[in-house]
């Protein structure tokens, strides 16, 4: 409904509440107080609207009003008296009017707080019982939401005004006891979510909405294996990284997927890491699934500028439209190079002068990198010492680079050349004295190019999924919250420190095939699995630290301190340096493995490349 009849209804419940205060106070008695009566009305209908208006009462779409725009207009008519009783005692002193009880102030504003709150709240029952009249015919979907706290609330508050979705709360599931058998916004607690399979079965359910974002995996697989038993559809409310600088609602659904059941429980996202607000932050690999996280993350906390840096424009296109639309006032700069043109990136460093850099630039797939040596080599070594080389110069203070569990024990090619660029970090650290440290962790689900969209391609068609080995085991984490965890990393001060993420067990590649084909709806028994054999590089089972390190907890739980021994002394790395880089530009493979293997004690070639 359109503001202007919200204001005209307002001028008429005024001079109605002033009428019957009046009458109310005096008995009917108005001859008596005709003069007051008279000047009060008026003064009333005049002012009491513009100061409505001040508070912004005609600026609110009242169809859809909260807690907070009902005390704005408690405010509002609060403040509505203020003027009258000024106008009113000016005429009692400029004798224009008679002596009147003083209290009609009080039963006016009481009169006028419950009028106008009414009139505003009828708006909104018309226009939703409006709604309901000239809605389809089609039933609802009737829904079962499972978790009754601020996100499954906020979902059903949004069902019930808006019926046009066509959904239908039926109830909610949750596990705090003082919460069973009560109602919220009118739709019942109707058990934990242990008795889903019994409720959907007694309630007549179509569709579960998982409406838990901070829930650890754990409870997710739970409640959908319940879904599944019970054979009906579940959805989910993304979990609360996805949901950073938007809001929970139902245009947020979507479906389970297997992020949320290896997602951690009792990770927080707060506004950001605060080291980063007001400070010009530089992400290389901004445009890969890692660095892009980086990116959207660090936007979140505000930082004075940001520069997206990577080799393909398409990408960095991509990742700068997203977070430009999700954070509009964060300034954004974007930047095409290659991080093995050190010219290039000592002028894009020196004239951008961040005062941090997450270094997510890098070849990561181990097969490729067997094959290709002479790239692993120049891009993820080579790159890296490039970029160092330019932080230092520039004065940069913080420098986190991004790492993989591949790099311990390494088997390939891929794996060496980031141990060694984990070297050139530290050693960079330990010379500066400046809070340049490397962050490593296992593989995360949904990266671009891994293996999970690969499986779930083949599931659609069928089958068969093919993996190397029925032993193979990763860990894994989301992308979110492994980068989360490495912006907490980022806020350290000490130099040259590796730190490594908790990656938690390590999963069996078939469980998470079977999860895969669950997740869409299939048997895994009618999907056929295929064992090709350990590709080249490749290990049965990865580790996240090598046998000699030294493991301390930090702060955080998700987050340890490792110390390995190994790391080659500053000329050393250098003559390993230059030989490498030699042997890459003569694109002589036998020779960097055998470089690699001279400096990296654990270094052990599955493949000769052939």
């Amino acid at each position: 409904m359109r503001n202007r009849y919200v204001l005209i209804g307002d001028v008429i419940l005024v001079a109605f509440c002033a009428l019957l205060a009046f009458a109310l106070r005096v008995d009917w008695q108005f001859p008596d107080f005709a003069d007051a009566f008279k000047v009060y009305v008026v003064t009333a209908i005049v002012l009491k609207p513009i100061v409505l208006l001040v508070f912004g009462s005609y600026s609110r779409y009242w169809r859809y009003a909260s807690i907070r725009e009902y005390l704005g207009l408690a405010l509002g008519v609060t403040a509505t008296i203020v003027p009258v009783v000024g106008v009113m005692f000016f005429a009692l002193i400029t004798r224009q009017v008679q002596p009147f009880p003083r209290s009609i102030f009080a039963i006016d504003w009481l009169l006028c707080l419950v009028a106008l709150a009414a009139w505003r709240l009828s708006v909104r029952i018309v226009l939703e019982s409006r709604d309901l009249n000239t809605a389809s015919f089609v039933a609802p979907k009737r829904l079962l939401v499972a978790g009754a706290g601020e996100s499954g609330v906020m979902v059903v508050r949004e069902m019930n005004r808006n019926r046009g979705l066509g959904m239908s709360p039926i109830g909610f599931l949750d596990d705090a006891p003082a919460k069973l058998g009560k109602k919220i916004h009118g739709v019942p607690v109707l058990g934990t979510c242990d008795e889903l399979v019994k409720v959907v079965d007694e309630y007549g359910i179509d569709e579960v909405i998982v409406a838990m974002p901070r829930a650890g995996g754990r409870v997710v697989r739970r409640i959908v294996e319940q879904c599944r038993q019970a054979a009906v559809k579940s959805r989910t409310i993304p979990g609360v990284f996805e949901l950073l600088g938007g809001q929970v609602s139902v245009t947020r659904l979507r479906s389970i997927e297997l992020g949320d059941l290896l997602r951690r429980a009792e990770i927080t996202a707060d506004s950001g890491p605060a080291y980063v607000a007001g400070q010009r932050v530089l992400v290389t690999g901004a445009g890969g699934s890692i660095g892009r996280e980086v990116a959207r993350q660090v936007a979140h906390a505000r930082p004075a500028e940001l520069m997206l840096l990577g080799h393909g424009e398409n990408s960095i296109f991509d990742a700068a439209a997203a977070i430009a639309s999700e954070f509009p006032a964060v300034k954004l700069r974007t930047a095409i190079a290659d991080i093995r043109s050190p010219e290039r990136i000592q002028k894009l460093i020196g004239e951008f002068r961040p005062t941090a850099i997450f270094h997510a630039a890098a070849h990561k797939h181990v097969p490729l990198m067997e094959q290709n040596a002479e790239e692993a080599i120049t891009n993820n070594l080579i790159g890296t010492v490039h970029l160092v080389n330019a932080a230092l110069a520039a004065g940069v203070s913080r420098f986190v680079m991004i790492s993989t569990d591949k790099a311990v024990q390494p088997s390939s090619v891929m794996g060496a050349s980031k141990r060694l660029a984990e070297m050139a970090v530290r050693n960079a650290a330990r010379q500066s004295g400046r809070a340049f440290m490397v962050v490593r962790f296992g593989n995360v689900l949904g990266s671009r190019g891994s293996a999970v969209p690969i499986f779930n391609a083949q599931i659609e068609r069928g089958g068969p999924v093919t993996i190397t080995h029925p032993e193979m085991t990763r860990y894994f984490m989301t992308i979110a919250e492994a980068v989360h965890l490495v912006l907490q990393v980022g806020d350290a001060t000490r130099r040259g420190e590796l730190f490594v993420l908790n990656m938690g067990d390590p999963v069996r590649i078939v469980d998470l095939v079977t999860d895969l084909i669950r997740l869409v709806g299939a048997n895994p028994d009618d999907i056929p699995i295929e064992y090709t054999g350990v590709r080249p590089g490749e290990k049965i089972h990865e580790r996240l630290w090598e046998e000699s390190a030294t493991v301390q907890p930090t702060d955080n739980p998700d987050i340890f301190r490792v110390d390995e021994p190994g790391v080659l002394e500053p000329v050393e790395f250098q003559r390993v340096l230059d030989a490498l880089a030699a042997a890459a530009r003569r694109g002589n493979d036998l020779e960097i493995r055998a470089r690699l293997a001279d400096a990296i004690a654990t270094y052990v070639p599955l493949s000769t490349g052939a």
